[in-house]
């Protein structure tokens, strides 16, 4: 075990997705990183284990696309509902046009040993509970560790100890939840279907009275004879979540076992609440940046969080030189803002009843329609990307974003 640092110029709280994407980039550049985190790898994280197109595209940034595709490869999603299944190919465009899955117990661990093998010091075990801040800056973060105490130095700081961020809490985040955010969780269960090209997603999930839930369920084949099974469902202050997620994800299993080949009993369920769509404040100081799920970037149609966690560690460490309480969050609104806002616009109105029995049957009996969805839902439109469908979804963005109350990230 290496001694820890007593400074750094870059320190990285959080060793998930983000933060290991963000130390591998700071590192890369040839700063001086140490990426903290309170667990002792390989651990667990609840997800449900999905990499979309772009996330893919960032893995193939960081140098790390042969490794992706020796894990399975899904072509696109298979859609199931209202009497109907549809199989709909990932849209391409600009990001790539396939996808994958990989536990996170696996893939938050190689993210991290990436970020170490470019020149990144690991401390595990040390949770972040407290920040010095002098002058306008934050000058030292304070660890504990088996009963100690100590502090890590730093210059610049960013944040990414996921959608709690005990740390981003101390500095002045705050959650706003008068936005739609979800209550989801996952298991994982043997299948004969873990090498299945396809995940699969069912956006008719029924609660216990067999009533229509504002959410889905989903199975993402993971190969080596097991899936990743989970549901989520939407919620806002005025219309909560009223029902036992880990309940549901058990019905969930017993109605796709014969379909799906699910043997044995469901392992390590795990649930969580996830903040979305920006639905967060203070999300920047001067030297200090919030990033991934601290930043509440997730998106609120399909709860996908990873592939804006590593597009967040990339972008945060172009800005380290700026005064980052101007510059992140005018980079968050400018990437992810107007997108955001019609995406938890559209789950908000998801979660009023009668909404989706009524138009998803509709859109299940049209290819387009739900290709169309999967594009806007999956936000895999980039601003490279020049057709109607985009040029769509940007202006129902800027409409959307021009009425908020709270704007993402504000």
């Amino acid at each position: 075990m290496t001694q820890t640092p007593a400074r750094t110029d870059v320190l990285v709280v959080g060793a998930g997705p983000a933060g290991s994407a963000a130390a591998a980039w700071a590192a890369r550049a040839g700063r001086e990183v140490v990426l903290a985190d309170a667990a002792v790898f390989p651990r667990d994280k609840t997800c449900g284990d999905g990499l979309t197109p772009r996330a893919i595209a960032e893995l193939q940034h960081l140098g790390l696309e042969e490794w992706v595709r020796g894990h399975t490869v899904n072509n696109g999603l298979r859609a199931h509902g209202f009497g109907q299944t549809l199989e709909l190919p990932w849209p391409g465009g600009s990001l790539p046009s396939w996808g994958s899955a990989v536990a996170r117990t696996e893939l938050d661990d190689h993210l991290r040993t990436t970020a170490l093998k470019f020149g990144a010091v690991g401390v595990e075990g040390a949770k972040a509970v407290d920040a010095r801040v002098e002058g306008g800056r934050v000058r030292g973060v304070t660890f504990q560790r088996d009963g100690e105490t100590f502090e890590i130095e730093c210059e610049r700081l960013v944040v990414a100890d996921g959608v709690r961020s005990g740390l981003g809490k101390v500095l002045g985040r705050e959650w706003h939840k008068d936005t739609v955010y979800a209550v989801a969780g996952r298991c994982y269960v043997d299948s004969d279907r873990s090498d299945d090209p396809w995940i699969s997603s069912h956006l008719e999930l029924r609660g216990e009275e067999g009533e229509i839930l504002s959410g889905y369920g989903w199975i993402f084949p993971l190969g080596g004879g097991q899936v990743n099974v989970g549901a989520g469902t939407l919620a806002t202050t005025k219309r909560p979540a009223e029902v036992a997620v880990k309940p549901l994800m058990a019905r969930y299993v017993e109605e796709c076992r014969e379909q799906f080949g699910l043997r044995g009993e469901a392992r390590m369920a795990t649930s969580a609440l996830l903040p979305m769509g920006g639905a967060v404040s203070g999300v920047a100081g001067r030297n200090w940046a919030l990033i991934g799920d601290a930043a509440a970037c997730i998106n609120p149609l399909n709860g996908e969080g990873i592939d804006y966690g590593l597009e967040t560690g990339r972008l945060v460490v172009e800005q380290l030189d700026t005064d980052l309480s101007v510059t992140w969050p005018a980079l968050l609104k400018e990437h992810y803002g107007e997108a955001f806002s019609i995406a938890r616009r559209l789950a908000g109105i998801a979660t009023v009843p009668r909404v989706l029995p009524a138009l998803g049957p509709i859109g299940m009996r049209s290819d387009f329609a739900m290709t169309l969805a999967l594009r806007w839902m999956g936000n895999f439109v980039t601003d490279e990307d020049r057709d109607r469908a985009a040029r769509v979804w940007r202006w129902a963005g800027r409409r959307s974003i021009a009425i908020d109350a709270r704007p993402p990230f504000s």
